[in-house]
């Protein structure tokens, strides 16, 4: 099958099931992930389906999808376990402070940064924060605010006031998607509103995401690029994904 009778295809299951998976994708057609990827990145451009984390749905499709962390965290779980460990080479200096945001991705973080560091951190994030209770040299802060169902984060006015009163060394970030033309980006406006707050309180910004993220939007900005240091994402990262990232001085670390 030719590339662009495959991705005639691919708009029509999309249209079909109203959303599908890299995966599904990938076994349907005997392509690879990065070839599916490459493909609704082309779909998109061209206006007929709607990339999300993970698939795509059709065109006309709301942008407001969001995975509950449960979900989040029973996909791509051998990918987030590598970035995870590769983000640790990002940790500052001991006697440090962290800033972690919430995400299926920086709870496998908080679990894997080693018993020796003497870190000073703060989370917004409830399963981050149970993550990091049994270490032995950090020092755990709890922020304020409502705690979210579906990402069992805090969030709101009390979650932003208190990052605006911190300056940390580095901030460990989630998203739900990132692109060269949106930035960093998520459905839901409280998340929004936290994420953007995270990034202003932190020195330096390190992204955690899946290469299933790379290129894709969501509805609401809450960082541009170029407020991003570093990308610790995995190798189904595209070599031209890598380059745009790298022009703009972005550190890209593949797991």
């Amino acid at each position: 099958m030719y590339a662009e009778e495959r991705q005639q295809a691919m708009v029509q299951l999309v249209t079909d099931h109203r959303r599908i998976s890299v995966a599904v994708l990938a076994e349907q057609y005997g392509v690879t992930t990065e070839t599916v990827r490459r493909d609704l990145s082309q779909l998109e451009r061209l206006g007929l389906i709607r990339r999300v984390h993970g698939g795509a749905v059709p065109a006309g499709a709301l942008s407001s999808i969001e995975s509950d962390l449960g979900e989040r965290a029973s996909t791509n779980t051998d990918l987030k376990d590598a970035i995870a460990r590769a983000a640790l080479g990002q940790l500052p200096p001991d006697g440090s402070t962290i800033l972690l945001d919430a995400g299926s991705t920086t709870v496998r973080f908080a679990a894997a940064i080693p018993h020796e560091r003497h870190l000073i951190a703060f989370t917004h994030a409830v399963p981050v924060a149970v993550q990091l209770t049994t270490h032995p040299r950090v020092e755990l802060h709890l922020l304020p605010g409502r705690v979210r169902t579906t990402t069992h984060a805090a969030v709101g006015a009390d979650t932003v006031a208190a990052l605006h009163q911190l300056r940390a060394d580095t901030v460990f970030l989630g998203t739900n998607a990132l692109s060269t033309t949106h930035g960093l980006s998520t459905p839901d406006a409280d998340e929004a509103a936290t994420k953007r707050a995270l990034v202003a309180s932190a020195r330096r910004v390190v992204v955690l995401a899946d290469s299933s993220k790379v290129g894709t939007e969501s509805a609401l900005r809450f960082a541009d690029l170029e407020d991003v240091d570093c990308l610790v994402t995995d190798n189904g990262i595209s070599p031209e994904d890598v380059r745009d990232l790298e022009s703009l001085d972005i550190e890209v670390v593949v797991a």
